[in-house]
């Protein structure tokens, strides 16, 4: 357990981080899923651009990784392409 005072408050620091990051991951894997079930192509080009948004915020803050971001996006354009 930690002793100093700072060592306590970069405790509680880096759970509501991770809690505030946690969010936003989950929040963005939910829109994804959302994304990869619609079958309507005009709803799937309305949520695509929030979807890309909220990958480019997630890899700016270093919550997922860039190449991950990159790989999701392509794979999300390929299936609004297809529909």
């Amino acid at each position: 357990m930690a002793n100093h005072l700072s060592a306590k408050k970069r405790i509680r620091q880096n759970e509501k981080r991770r809690l505030h990051n946690k969010f936003y991951a989950k929040t963005a894997r939910n829109a994804i899923q959302k994304l990869r079930a619609t079958e309507n192509k005009q709803s799937a080009e309305e949520l695509y651009p929030k979807v890309i948004s909220m990958l480019d915020k997630l890899s700016k803050r270093n919550i997922i990784h860039k190449n991950k971001s990159s790989n999701l996006k392509s794979s999300l354009s390929l299936h609004v392409n297809r529909l």
